[in-house]
């Protein structure tokens, strides 16, 4: 059985997907991470999500008798149609949803809708839709607390419209191309 702490989401967006290789983050660690969108009208995902940061603060106060935690403690669930932490506005993409990061240290277990395995990257890009199983825990470092989730495992659900740079498949090469100095250079190229 799962931790109380561990859920499932519904149907939610991937954006700024980084599951197939660790990336370096700001604080020079290589981590998988991936960025969900959750639609503010799926109430049973928030609930879920409310209801496992509650199981994680109560866990790390078990764990951790004596410390206390901030009333008011930082989670890394944010509101897509107010600021970013850094102060400047999430995208056009994030209105109407609630944005989180996740990451992980271990590769997540990535699959289709028939929870077959998917290896090629290409798969699963910033913008198709899918669902996740992430797991909430309070972090204290360095006198900064706050709740934070892990990444477990991505299930790709659908197609999407591409986010960000798009998506590039071998049609889009097919298109016609006039190249002036290919034919500058008449038959020297033959």
């Amino acid at each position: 059985m799962a931790s109380k702490t561990q859920i499932t989401t519904g149907r939610v967006r991937f954006s700024f997907v980084n599951i197939f290789e660790p990336k370096e983050n700001q604080g020079g660690q290589l981590k998988y991470s991936l960025t969900l969108l959750i639609p503010k009208t799926d109430t049973k995902t928030l609930g879920k999500i409310k209801t496992a940061i509650e199981e994680a603060k109560k866990l790390y106060k078990e764990k951790n008798p004596g410390k206390k935690l901030p009333t008011n403690l930082a989670t890394t669930i944010h509101d897509g149609d107010g600021e970013r932490p850094s102060g400047e506005d999430f995208g056009p993409e994030c209105r109407g949803h609630y944005v989180i990061t996740v990451n992980s240290n271990n590769k997540p277990v990535i699959v289709d809708a028939s929870k077959a395995p998917i290896t090629e990257p290409s798969e699963v890009y910033s913008g198709c839709y899918g669902r996740a199983i992430i797991n909430f825990f309070v972090y204290d470092t360095a006198g900064n607390k706050g709740v934070t989730a892990g990444l477990n495992g991505v299930m790709k659900l659908g197609e999407g419209e591409p986010l960000a740079g798009g998506h590039v498949t071998d049609a889009d090469w097919d298109d016609d191309w006039d190249d002036p100095e290919a034919e500058a250079l008449g038959g020297l190229l033959d």
